[in-house]
């Protein structure tokens, strides 16, 4: 699941607040502070819908691999050139 740093940093990637995020992913303005601040561990179910909001928007989540889970914008795909 994700971490409340990639949360935020994803929030960043993509220019949103954490009120658009919220609307995104319908979830309370609460729920994502809460995430963020590290105050309280939401459902999976909760972090899935703003796994996926984020997702959606182009956010890719790398996990733990000896680096630190992270996130990175998805590279967008380049039209194909006809021959």
């Amino acid at each position: 699941m994700i971490t409340s740093a990639q949360c935020r940093a994803a929030r960043g990637l993509i220019g949103w607040s954490q009120q658009q995020l919220a609307s995104k992913a319908q979830v309370g303005i609460v729920t994502v502070h809460q995430l963020e601040a590290g105050t309280s561990e939401p459902r999976h179910s909760t972090l899935d819908v703003i796994k996926r909001a984020f997702e959606l928007a182009g956010v890719e989540f790398i996990d733990e691999n000896g680096g630190g889970p992270g996130v990175r914008l998805r590279k967008r795909q380049r039209p194909k050139q006809p021959k």
